[in-house]
């Protein structure tokens, strides 16, 4: 009930929460706000294109309407409102199960070495140290520019963001289960005999939850901005699929003629990380007990 009071009293957390809160929203009820509007994000709308301009659309400002709220996108006359909303379905899906993924292989992987023997704790410390030491960014592109293009892509970014972004997490957690291991309670636990599963999964994990839970908001907007950058760069999500990140990807051949192609995406995308980023140091604040004493 402290922390809860102390996380409704903070204005930038709230204010973060509410808007993550929306998008998290809009991206649940996609299908049911472009059914709404009665369009999808897949048809083509040649005859709002203007062919002599290369196919910006026409009218004022991208072709917004009363069919089309956000315009129509330059080039194949898709409606912009449907293809936001279902890329945010996308950018955030991605970013979300990339996230369980990092928490489970991370917090697993810490847990093991931290409970573990020297050799174990060596192992897989070295494991860690070396999947921290690669280019992520490099080895993405490598990975997801290899892969048949038949696979799910935002499966596979997902895929691909945890096993390059675990390494984090599980240093984090190992440095938390050797302090906690140390504790009395822990200690009275193996005494009287308990496993190992035992300990780690009654006395330990609870014990985690803080500090892997401020870690894990803080690499949310991260995992956002991997997906956004690899969509990017043309190796995450392809068309028709849309993301965010392509999005603003196709938009760069169009800022002139059609800015606002560019700053809608690119907007929203702002927005959502800026509102992550806001949860995650709210969160921080309340749960790291030095930040705790300067919110009393």
């Amino acid at each position: 009930m402290i922390t809860l009071r102390r996380l409704l009293g903070d204005r930038a957390f709230l204010t973060g929460a509410v808007a993550a809160a929306v998008m998290v929203l809009v991206a649940l009820t996609a299908p049911l706000l472009t059914a709404l509007a009665g369009q999808d994000p897949t048809t083509y709308h040649n005859d709002l294109l203007d062919s002599a301009r290369g196919g910006v659309p026409t009218g004022a400002l991208g072709g917004l309407s009363g069919e089309h709220w956000l315009g129509v996108e330059p080039g194949t006359g898709r409606d912009l409102f449907a293809r936001v909303v279902h890329g945010a379905r996308v950018s955030l899906g991605v970013a979300f199960s990339a996230l369980v993924l990092q928490l489970l292989l991370g917090v697993g992987i810490g847990v093991a070495a931290g409970l573990g023997g020297r050799y174990a704790d060596a192992v897989l410390s070295r494991l860690t140290d070396l999947t921290l030491a690669f280019p992520g960014l490099v080895l993405a592109i490598a990975l997801l520019a290899v892969v048949p293009q038949s696979w799910p892509r935002p499966v596979l970014l997902a895929v691909v963001i945890a096993l390059l972004g675990w390494a984090g997490t599980a240093r984090i957690t190992r440095a938390e289960t050797l302090s906690l291991k140390t504790r009395d309670y822990v200690a009275a636990a193996r005494v009287s005999g308990a496993s190992p599963l035992r300990v780690a999964r009654r006395e330990i994990l609870p014990g985690l939850a803080a500090p892997v839970l401020t870690y894990a908001a803080l690499v949310l907007p991260g995992n956002m901005i991997s997906e956004a950058g690899l969509s990017f760069l043309g190796v995450g999500v392809r068309p028709p699929t849309p993301s965010w990140g392509q999005m603003l990807s196709t938009a760069t051949t169009w800022f002139r003629a059609d800015p606002l192609y560019v700053f809608i995406p690119g907007g929203l995308l702002f927005v959502t990380l800026l509102a992550f980023v806001l949860v995650a140091n709210g969160v921080r604040r309340v749960l790291d007990p030095r930040q705790s004493e300067v919110l009393r």
